[in-house]
């Protein structure tokens, strides 16, 4: 990856991202928010993958964190830490940690994860050349140990 700003760098603080997040909330509400940050996560995991060279590819879960992690974890754009992926039947989970939509949240507060998980769901549906319905079922803010995601084909 070249850098995309040649004296700042490429990553911005999580300050600033998290303006962005409570500005497009104020502007579309949460749930409008929710539609377009997913989407644009989306993208984001579907470029992410081709980028990895692993579109259409049978890797396995454990491939798939290892990858991910290095890819949005802290050796990559440390959007979020991936600590396991695991497969129950059709479905996927997830387990993140340090997302950055958490990031400065207090306990208790109902944020989710929307870019994170529009992310992580973009990369899973280019791997595996299925689309998936995704949902945040866990979250550090509400006393889960992980940030964790449920993916289920549509």
């Amino acid at each position: 990856m070249t850098n995309l700003r040649p004296t700042l760098g490429d990553f911005n603080s999580v300050v600033c991202f998290k303006a962005v997040i409570t500005g497009v909330e104020d502007t579309l509400g949460p749930d409008g928010a929710a539609v377009v940050f997913t989407r644009a996560g989306r993208v984001r995991g579907h470029e992410l993958a081709r980028e990895l060279g692993v579109s259409n590819s049978s890797v396995s879960p454990e491939e798939i964190a290892e990858l991910l992690d290095g890819a949005i974890g802290k050796r990559g754009t440390c959007l979020t830490g991936v600590k396991s992926v695991a497969k129950d039947g059709d479905n996927y989970i997830v387990e993140c940690f340090d997302t950055v939509c958490s990031a400065g949240e207090p306990q208790g507060s109902d944020r989710k994860c929307t870019f994170t998980l529009g992310a992580v769901q973009g990369a899973l549906e280019e791997i595996t050349g299925q689309t998936f319905y995704g949902e945040q079922t866990d979250s550090v803010l509400r006393g889960g140990q992980y940030d964790r995601f449920l993916f289920s084909p549509l």
